[in-house]
């Protein structure tokens, strides 16, 4: 199961393009709400998720994706079960994923210490980073990191996670359905 965690303030774009990218190749996606079901992104609209933070079944878990959104980022920040589950998922080998302004989380957590990594292109959240070798693409994945730099990279984002879970030809497939050009 991929689980996709929001929290109030997520940037809805980070969150629901890799999440149907995801769906478009078979994996199971799940959406999990911190405060609840209903999650509203930064943009003011308004994600019914599958299921509240609390009900995620960690034994199920094959990656975890944070979206960005400065807000989001802090109501992931002060939700111990949402970074007890992104220390769940990295210590037992599993997938963790995040964009734009959530890396700076796994940096937090050390995820991201000695891995090549992207984020958001601000001083604020690479100076977070010191510990990463940052670079300069949409999406890049270090072992079982797999980070991107922001909206306007979701989908290759996305097709990065795609990739790691169905690998390279379900990834082909899904982009020529989307007609990546």
């Amino acid at each position: 199961m991929v689980y996709i965690i929001l929290g109030e303030g997520f940037e809805e774009t980070e969150a629901i393009a890799p999440g149907d990218l995801l769906r478009r190749a078979g994996a199971p996606v799940c959406y999990a709400g911190i405060g609840g079901r209903r999650v509203t992104g930064s943009h003011g609209i308004v994600i019914e998720a599958d299921i509240a933070l609390e009900e995620l079944d960690l034994t199920q878990l094959e990656m975890i994706v944070l979206p960005g959104g400065l807000q989001g980022v802090e109501t992931i920040l002060k939700t111990p079960a949402a970074l007890e589950a992104v220390r769940f998922a990295y210590e037992n080998g599993k997938f963790v994923a995040a964009i734009c302004a959530a890396p700076t989380i796994l940096a937090r957590l050390g995820i991201t210490d000695g891995k090549k990594a992207v984020c958001y292109p601000a001083a604020d959240l690479e100076a977070e980073m010191t510990k990463a070798t940052l670079l300069q693409q949409p999406a890049v994945q270090d072992g079982n990191v797999i980070t991107g730099a922001s909206a306007g990279c979701a989908v290759a984002f996305g097709l990065e996670l795609v990739k790691a879970l169905q690998g390279a030809e379900a990834a082909n497939s899904v982009a020529k359905g989307i007609v990546i050009r």
